[in-house]
């Protein structure tokens, strides 16, 4: 059991993780192994991203007055993963929910049950579906490798045309 001073000390950790995180997401980690949760730690934590698990009653306390909207529905065991302060706002926002939907992904196969709840970005709360939906977008230097390539693509096919018209005369 609990004492009070502990509980309140939790809940001001967690309202200070919320305040300086621009992305968070709830993660429903029913079923998880010690190896497998060990795994998503490191793998959360070289991407900058941290992990928390809590208890939904402290969770929903720290959780007041932080974002607009309606808080989603939290069921099972409830964890959060949020960009981490050592990251910064310099950080990959959307870094905490492609890391779980990739672990997910990845492990769905082991008998492991992660599943995204929804979450916090840009100040308001989203559902489950928002959240997967922006764990898909790839990461910023795969987007920018897809508009370097872009921008390559015309001039090379300029500097093709120019050397076969060269080779005609």
């Amino acid at each position: 059991m609990l004492l009070k001073s502990k509980k309140e000390e939790m809940v001001k950790d967690l309202a200070k993780t919320f305040k300086e995180s621009p992305s968070v997401v709830f993660v429903n980690f029913h079923g998880m192994k010690v190896a497998d949760e060990t795994v998503l730690r490191r793998d959360l934590r070289n991407q900058g991203v941290g992990y928390k698990v809590s208890r939904k009653t402290l969770l929903r306390k720290a959780l007041k007055g932080v974002a607009e909207g309606e808080l989603p529905e939290l069921g099972g065991e409830v964890s959060i993963a949020y960009l981490s302060a050592q990251a910064g706002s310099s950080g990959d926002q959307i870094a905490p929910a492609r890391e779980i939907y990739n672990f997910q992904k990845t492990h769905k196969g082991k008998g492991v049950m992660l599943s995204i709840l929804g979450g916090i970005f840009d100040g308001k709360f989203v559902d489950s579906v928002y959240m997967t939906e922006l764990a898909t977008i790839p990461s910023r230097e795969v987007l920018l490798s897809k508009i370097a390539y872009l921008l390559k693509s015309p001039m090379q096919r300029l500097a093709i045309a120019v050397n076969e018209v060269g080779k005609t005369k």
